[in-house]
C-alpha cells in the first residue's frame, strides 16, 4: 500500500475543518491538479482513513448550552449493563473507557448543568454496578485546528 505524503496530510487538514468544501476549491486552495485531489480523496477513502464525512452540529443553538464530563467507576462484573444503560442516555455524547482513576469517562450535554448533574447522579449513579461518579461541569472550551503531518 503506498504511504502517505504531505499531500495527503494536506487534504486531510483541509477536510477535517471544512468537509463541505468542493473538490475544485480544495484542489486549488492546495496548488494541485483536480484530478489528483479526487484520486488522493477516493484512495483515502479506500484505505479507510477517511471513514464518513458528517456535520457539526450547534447544540448552542439547540438550548444545549451545558457541558460536562462524569469519571465513573463500575463494577466489572456489571459492565456490558452499564455501557449499554449510559449508552441510551440523550445526554451522552461520547464514552470512553479508560485506564487510570476512573473506568469510564463520559461526555454530556444538556440544557442546563442541573439537568446534567441529575443525569449523573440519579441516573447514571443508580444504573447498578455503579461504585462511584464524579461530574467536571465544563466552564469554557476551546477547539484547536487540527493539522495533520506526517509521522517520523
Amino acid at each position: 500500500m503506498a504511504k502517505l505524503d504531505e499531500i495527503d496530510m494536506k487534504i486531510l487538514s483541509a477536510l477535517n475543518r471544512d468537509a463541505s468544501i468542493s473538490i475544485p476549491k480544495l484542489s486549488n486552495d492546495l496548488g494541485i491538479n483536480l484530478s489528483v485531489a479526487y484520486s488522493r480523496i477516493k484512495r483515502l477513502i479506500r484505505r479507510g482513513i477517511i471513514e464518513h464525512y458528517t456535520i457539526t452540529v450547534n447544540e448552542d443553538k439547540l438550548g444545549m448550552t451545558a457541558s460536562a464530563i462524569a469519571g465513573i467507576n463500575l463494577d466489572p462484573k456489571n459492565r456490558e449493563q452499564i455501557l449499554d444503560e449510559i449508552m441510551k442516555m440523550d445526554s451522552v455524547r461520547l464514552l470512553r473507557e479508560v485506564t487510570g482513576r476512573f473506568d469510564l469517562i463520559v461526555n454530556l450535554r444538556g440544557a442546563s448543568l442541573d439537568q446534567l448533574h441529575k443525569a449523573v447522579y440519579d441516573i447514571i449513579g443508580k444504573i447498578p454496578g455503579v461504585q462511584h461518579a464524579e461530574v467536571f461541569m465544563e466552564v469554557a472550551r476551546r477547539t484547536p485546528v487540527v493539522n495533520y503531518r506526517l509521522q517520523d
